[in-house]
């Protein structure tokens, strides 16, 4: 069987502190919790979701 579903790595690159408090829950269930720190997500509805709350704090990117 095929694995259809894309990957994406994430990385935070600001500070969530002086940040509002949803966007710190946000960080915290992608599993960021310093800078630097990157993480890999099947792609998703859900992750698409809450990468667009968080934007302006992580990087993207599609791995293969």
């Amino acid at each position: 069987m095929v694995n259809n579903m894309s990957k994406i790595k994430i990385t935070q690159i600001k500070s969530f502190i002086k940040k509002p408090k949803n966007q710190k829950l946000t960080l915290k269930a992608l599993g960021l919790k310093k800078i630097g720190q990157s993480v890999i997500h099947e792609k998703s509805n859900v992750i698409d979701g809450m990468i667009e709350k968080v934007k302006h704090l992580i990087k993207v990117e599609k791995i293969q």
